[in-house]
């Protein structure tokens, strides 16, 4: 099979995309794994087709690294949108649906891109000894642990026995460690089906900017840093954990094209 395929990244969040518009692309897990794989294949973080759907500008499906088909990516999200956008459905705000339901998202004139992500219902605070973490879902669950030197935290050793624990195995977590700083937050982030560290996680950091801010009520924006970039997120806390009008912001970059056989 050949297959045209498209490199983006967001924040170093890198994604292998394939316009899948005419519904012919059917890769097995085995085929995804071995396109993302960064010694064999081309290499990435996940995989995403752009399918058609009625009512919507484009539908997006998501894979992990590991070949099976995961919840929703926020950075995937937007790099998405910004490959709808070079490759013919040209507007400046899109309606698309996902794994996890209805989305917005917006190419704004300074190149980032805008997605809306789910309201946000449920965050479970847990104390376990002299740690406390969250719990929430902003399209893919995480736990978010505050930290005061981020730069000194085993990411991988311990995002693994948190996302393997008794509690997370079954399903998996995204293990999620934030710094707070004057004018930013800092995050880095164990991603599930990456089983690894990643430069960025988009429904990571909008987690983490939730929970940063969760003490205060209203409207609020909070900057980020992640090992790939700075993002942004946007909304609204409306209290007794319930928040909503969540925007996730940051570029969706182009790095290159090409074709490959499998």
């Amino acid at each position: 099979m050949t297959l045209h395929f498209s490199k983006y990244q967001g924040t170093g969040n890198d994604f292998i995309i394939i316009d899948n518009r005419k519904g012919d692309i059917h890769l097995s897990t085995t085929q995804i794994a071995f396109l993302c794989d960064r010694k064999n294949g081309i290499g990435a973080d996940g995989l995403m087709l752009l399918g058609l759907q009625d009512g919507f500008d484009f539908s997006m499906t998501y894979f992990n690294a590991n070949g099976k088909e995961g919840s929703m990516c926020g950075n995937g999200g937007r790099c998405l949108t910004q490959f709808a956008f070079d490759n013919g459905i040209q507007k400046s705000n899109y309606l698309f649906n996902a794994i996890d339901g209805t989305h917005e998202s917006i190419i704004h004139e300074n190149g980032w891109v805008h997605l809306k992500m789910i309201d946000v219902h449920a965050i479970e605070k847990n104390i376990d000894g002299d740690v406390t973490f969250y719990v929430l879902d902003t399209g893919s669950p995480h736990y978010i642990e505050m930290v005061d030197h981020i730069n000194q935290v085993d990411v991988v050793g311990l995002g693994q026995s948190i996302r393997y624990n008794e509690r997370f195995k079954q399903e998996g977590v995204n293990v999620n460690f934030v710094a707070k700083e004057e004018d930013k937050i800092l995050v880095r982030t164990y991603e599930r089906g990456v089983e690894n560290e990643t430069l960025s996680c988009g429904t990571g950091v909008t987690a983490a900017a939730i929970i940063t801010g969760l003490e205060k009520l209203g409207e609020q924006t909070i900057q980020i840093e992640t090992l790939g970039g700075k993002l942004a997120v946007k909304y609204n806390n409306k209290g007794d954990n319930e928040v909503n009008d969540i925007w996730l912001m940051g570029p969706g970059t182009f790095v290159f094209k090409g074709i490959i056989e499998i």
